[in-house]
């Protein structure tokens, strides 16, 4: 979708210009003044939490001589210690095991449908092999799509949702600055090859012709099929599914444009804007599934800019959990820790759409709900916001 404000800033959807091969006609460009940090949602990042006790006061000290009371005591009072550390330590290490990212804390409004409903119930069978470990084939290893596949390219029952997980693939990211250009182009190319290797198999064994998309990277600017990038005052990359290519401004990304502060700006680790360029990698999976074509068939058809709008933000928060689940894929070679995992979190639920803006990318808290959706389901059909409750999708 066209840039627009946020809070900050949303991730940017594809710019509909003109339509790719065989598509519907898209419609021309929208551009939304971005708008600066709203109050209390400057960038930055969270303040660090209060340091842990240093431990338990020490006990004073005994004079020599100490009676046979005074011993019975100190033994007892020792074992008091003991058992109290003991039990905080049990609550401890509770605590530390319930952050578990496989667990849907947060995704309390919206449950994937039971196996009973499930619309697919045998995508368990139709995985790929090597979805739950390490990538151990190449693509022309990849086994061949059955015969006369016949595809769903619906919003609700598209084929891509019996896909199942993506590959885990090793993919580190080392080092890479994201204020060098230099460093953060490489980085972009490098990682879109990573995703490439995730969603190729996972497609092709669903029957779904694969290509990979195309990028532009700028330092500064530069002009797209699908209109400038950045926009005027905007920082955001884009995907143009005229001719399937992702745009993007390095410096923009890192340092913001005019008003708009960059992602860099708000997390300086690289995976940041990673994360946002898999967003934008998610686009082209909708273009290859027929999801976007169908989404845009179906704006053609809704009358009202209330609708309209409702299904970009379906079509923008399906890309972010698609994000979410391939950031996932290569969290242990990314690496993605968990500190690092706690910032993606807390990105996401600082991007979205702005009060009195255009609200065509879903508010912060479904952002991040969507996000962590991708990386805690980890399942294609978990991303199938066209089936998910209104409520999180506002």
């Amino acid at each position: 979708m066209p840039p627009h404000g946020g809070a900050p800033f949303p991730p940017q959807g594809p710019a509909h210009q003109a339509p790719p091969p065989g598509g519907p006609a898209w419609p021309g460009p929208q551009q939304h003044p971005q708008q600066p940090y709203p109050p209390g949602q400057a960038g930055g990042h969270r303040p660090p939490p209060p340091p842990p006790p240093h431990g338990w006061p020490q006990q004073p000290r005994r004079k020599r001589g100490m009676s046979a009371a005074g011993v019975v005591g100190l033994v007892f009072g020792s074992v008091a210690a003991l058992f109290v550390l003991l039990v905080i330590g049990s609550v401890a290490l509770r605590s530390s095991s319930g952050s578990d990212t496989t667990t849907p804390v947060a995704i309390p409004t919206y449950e994937p449908p039971t196996r009973s409903r499930d619309p697919f119930p045998t995508a368990s069978e139709d995985r790929p092999t090597q979805t739950r470990t390490t990538e151990t084939s190449t693509p022309e290893e990849t086994a061949e799509p059955p015969a006369q596949v016949k595809l769903d390219r619906g919003l609700k029952t598209n084929t891509v949702y019996r896909g199942g997980s993506l590959p885990r693939l090793n993919c580190p990211a080392g080092n890479a600055n994201v204020f060098d250009h230099a460093q953060l182009k490489a980085l972009i190319l490098k990682t879109g090859a990573c995703m490439n290797r995730a969603w190729k198999p996972v497609l092709e064994k669903q029957g779904i012709p694969f290509s990979a998309p195309n990028y532009a990277i700028a330092a500064k600017r530069g002009r797209g099929a699908c209109g400038d990038y950045p926009q005027p005052g905007g920082m955001v990359p884009y995907y143009c599914p005229r001719n399937n290519t992702i745009y993007a401004s390095t410096s923009a990304m890192a340092r913001g444009n005019g008003r708009s502060r960059g992602y860099g700006q708000i997390l300086a680790w690289n995976g940041g804007i990673i994360s946002m360029m898999a967003h934008e990698y998610g686009h082209h999976v909708q273009n290859l599934t027929g999801l976007m074509d169908s989404w845009w068939e179906k704006t053609l058809d809704t009358r009202d800019r209330g609708g309209k709008l409702g299904l970009s933000r379906r079509l923008e928060l399906q890309a972010t959990c698609f994000a979410g689940m391939w950031m996932r894929s290569v969290a242990t070679s990314y690496p993605v820790n968990t500190s690092n995992r706690g910032r993606l979190f807390w990105l996401y639920s600082q991007v979205g759409d702005y009060p009195g803006y255009p609200r065509d990318h879903g508010s912060p808290p479904n952002n991040n709900r969507w996000f962590r959706q991708g990386w805690e389901r980890s399942e294609t059909y978990q991303c199938n916001t066209w089936m998910a409750p209104s409520s999180t999708t506002s």
